[in-house]
């Protein structure tokens, strides 16, 4: 009896120390494309709205391939889509260190990135801890997951700085695209599929009847609604903050320092997101977050443009900056239990991804046509207030079905 207690106690630490360890390699190279921007557009002749373009295509085939994906992790196995991922991550960036068309920029940096982002993401992730995990654990699990994601971010920021001026834009992608092939086997322990972990009533329910369930409940509308702003807000970062420092006038080894800032103080943001999460309402925590966002992009638009201003926003927005993820997945368990949680889970993610094309192409659009960020940033302000508005709202409760989904 107690060596089967023990392999379920290792069980899920093995499980969740491997999730951790691929959202952090997952999310490092794409957090960090912004950094390639003005080299590979000084080298082809480019201008900013073709690789925006590119990073955009990105996000949203990442958003459009998750319910996908997370459907058949949840009917097939996690460790299947996993294994996809890292090799299709691969070859995005190997073909994107290669492409001399924007064709072949738009199909590798964006689709196959894209693509492999979708397959590895944090829907995917956090739909094998919600099924391993007890539900008293599970936010905080979930925030443990978003840290290593930002862990990823923080890492790859300087590490791609460094590499890119020591061995250039074109080898610094190939090597990225080496590590992205240890994914199938961190991914090993993830083997399974939600069938074995489901409720009797989560089982018996179809993925149609899941998904007019899930279309029908106020509440999950509202969450889709609401996650497109974090989109927006968090991929206009990624992928212009360095471009922005540099119409600023603020020295350009600035933009290293503020997206190592961004990955270091997620991590605390994230992990204290779980705690918060388990404890106190969701809904008003995520409203308070997009509060807060709304008050750091203001002030960094109103005050006077100086390094200090550019490290406490950093750090600010670090705090908050995939805070939004934990508490976010958390409801969509709490509604409508694990069964279906990676296609549930994608599909408020797909709205994410949406946010993150329009920012992302908005972002190259605009500057392309006016020569500054600043419209796009005060958008993102007011989307950030419709957030919160969205968010406070929602009720943190299963759905009635007769027996308690979480």
């Amino acid at each position: 009896m107690s060596r089967v207690i023990a392999e379920r106690q290792t069980l899920p630490l093995l499980l969740v120390i491997c999730g951790c360890l691929i959202a952090m390699t997952t999310f490092g190279p794409r957090s960090a494309m912004g950094f390639f921007q003005i080299p590979m557009l000084e080298a082809r002749g480019w201008d900013r709205t073709t690789f925006a373009l590119a990073m955009a295509i990105q996000n949203l085939v990442w958003g459009l391939g998750q319910p996908f994906f997370g459907a058949i992790s949840d009917k097939f196995g996690t460790w299947r889509v996993l294994a996809f991922s890292g090799v299709c991550y691969a070859l995005g960036l190997f073909l994107m260190s290669a492409a001399e068309s924007q064709l072949l920029l738009h199909l590798s940096g964006g689709v196959l990135i894209g693509l492999g982002v979708a397959a590895g993401s944090f829907s995917i992730i956090m739909a094998a801890f919600g099924r391993n995990v007890p539900v008293e654990k599970r936010t905080i699990v979930f925030g443990l997951g978003t840290a290593s994601g930002s862990a990823g971010m923080a890492l790859f920021a300087p590490v791609s700085v460094a590499m890119i001026a020591n061995l250039g834009w074109q080898d610094s992608l190939v090597w990225m695209a080496m590590v992205m092939l240890i994914i199938p086997v961190l991914a090993i322990p993830l083997v399974g599929n939600s069938s074995s972990t489901a409720k009797i009533a989560e089982a018996e329910q179809t993925i149609g009847e899941s998904l007019k369930e899930a279309f029908g409940h106020m509440s999950y509308l509202l969450l889709i609604a609401g996650f497109f702003v974090c989109g927006f807000q968090v991929a206009f970062v990624t992928v212009h903050f360095p471009a922005y420092l540099e119409e600023i006038g603020i020295d350009a080894r600035y933009a290293g320092l503020a997206l190592l800032l961004i990955g270091l103080f997620n991590i605390v943001g994230s992990l204290a997101s779980g705690f918060i999460g388990q404890h106190y309402s969701k809904p008003i925590f995520l409203s308070l977050i997009y509060i807060g966002r709304t008050i750091a992009i203001v002030v960094l638009l109103l005050s006077p443009k100086t390094p200090a201003l550019i490290i406490g926003f950093a750090v600010v927005m670090g705090l908050l900056w995939l805070s939004t993820v934990a508490p976010t997945n958390a409801l969509v368990a709490t509604m409508f239990g694990t069964r279906y949680l990676g296609m549930l889970g994608g599909i408020v993610f797909l709205s994410h991804q949406f946010g993150s094309f329009l920012g992302v192409w908005l972002g190259g659009y605009l500057f392309d046509l006016y020569g500054s960020y600043n419209p796009v940033w005060w958008f993102g302000a007011g989307l950030g207030m419709f957030a919160a508005i969205v968010h406070w709202p929602i009720r943190e409760e299963a759905v009635e079905r007769g027996i308690n989904p979480a």
